[in-house]
């Protein structure tokens, strides 16, 4: 009982600091509220997100003002076609000192720091995408034969741009799985687009302070990961899952004729995982079905894809999450 009144003091401790965090992002990113919760909810879970969305909605100034506010020294790498892996990796020089001698020395690239900003992240060849599988999974680089850790907490958020694909190489889908959530950054509505004119427009610009420090973070995900969660939300993510599979028993007719592949286990636990840190950042000891529904589509459309018969007929995966979420919920209901 002593342990568990001083686990859910810590949460709510911590939910009181990330609730001041999201207010300080929120000076300088104005709006798009559930943009900056999931990205939050990535950075909580020690995870890395994707964020899609148009050029000129404030991707890059996101990813800058979350370094700041969470205190994670920051690296950007923007990606084109001729983008080789040391450039993002780092590579070994060969140096002759004063006396003669020859030795190599290694070149940090961009990927040592804690938060990585892949700007366009598709523009890059498969062979430089693949550049940071093993820093996204692993959390170290491999380098002439030699494994270099990565700083600690080490977190990568990309952006993509989904109209343009003019001289594009889609991301694999060994890739995409490795991204805990897609982020969807849509236009603003009025009233924010408004603020955001008056805000950025001026002499000067709103500072974000810092909230935590990278010590403070890695902290915070230790108490993310041991918050509680119900046994009913447990068999509600994997129902959830397991139904967006074709070919699995839970799967229905949409699925079955629409889904070519769906989601694997990394899907699930990428669920268990943010549905806490969303109770987190709305001041909930625990997380409810609720999270489940509103993480399904940021958890899930990138780890499925449509059949190409589901693609000539127009569908989505966003309307096919959803039909599946409110089919589990009503089963779970009843």
């Amino acid at each position: 009982m002593v342990e568990q009144r001083e686990l859910l003091a810590e949460i709510e401790a911590l939910g009181e600091k990330i609730a001041e965090a999201r207010q300080a992002v929120g000076r300088r990113f104005i709006g798009q509220e559930r943009v900056v919760e999931l990205s939050l909810a990535a950075l909580l879970c020690g995870g890395h997100g994707l964020l899609v969305g148009l050029p000129g909605m404030g991707k890059t100034m996101l990813v800058d003002t979350l370094g700041k506010v969470m205190g994670l020294s920051s690296g950007r790498v923007q990606f084109t076609p001729d983008l080789m892996p040391a450039d993002i990796l780092g590579s070994e020089v060969l140096e002759t000192a004063k006396d003669g001698t020859r030795s190599f020395r290694f070149i940090e690239g961009p990927v040592f720091c804690q938060l990585l900003m892949a700007d366009e992240i598709n523009r890059a060849s498969p062979r430089t995408q693949s550049a940071l599988l093993q820093a996204m999974q692993e959390h170290e680089v491999t380098i002439a034969g030699q494994h270099r850790a990565l700083p600690a907490p080490f977190h990568v958020l990309a952006t993509q741009n989904p109209i343009e694909q003019e001289g594009t190489y889609p991301l694999p889908e060994a890739q995409l799985d490795r991204f805990l959530v897609q982020i969807d950054v849509d236009y603003p509505d009025r009233g924010t687009e408004r603020d955001i004119l008056l805000a950025t427009t001026g002499v000067e610009t709103a500072q974000s302070p810092r909230i935590f420090s990278a010590e403070e973070l890695t902290s915070a995900q230790t108490t993310v990961r041991r918050m509680p969660v119900g046994e009913k939300i447990v068999e509600l993510i994997l129902d959830l899952v397991r139904a967006c599979r074709p070919g699995e028993a839970e799967a229905g007719q949409a699925v079955s004729e629409s889904v070519s592949w769906g989601p694997g286990p990394r899907a699930a636990q990428a669920l268990m995982l943010t549905v806490r840190a969303r109770a987190l950042l709305n001041g909930r000891l625990a997380p409810s079905a609720d999270d489940v529904m509103a993480l399904a589509r940021p958890v899930l459309s990138h780890r499925m894809a449509l059949s190409f018969a589901a693609r000539a007929r127009g569908e989505s995966l966003a309307e096919i999450i959803d039909g599946v979420a409110r089919e589990v919920t009503r089963a779970e209901a009843a």
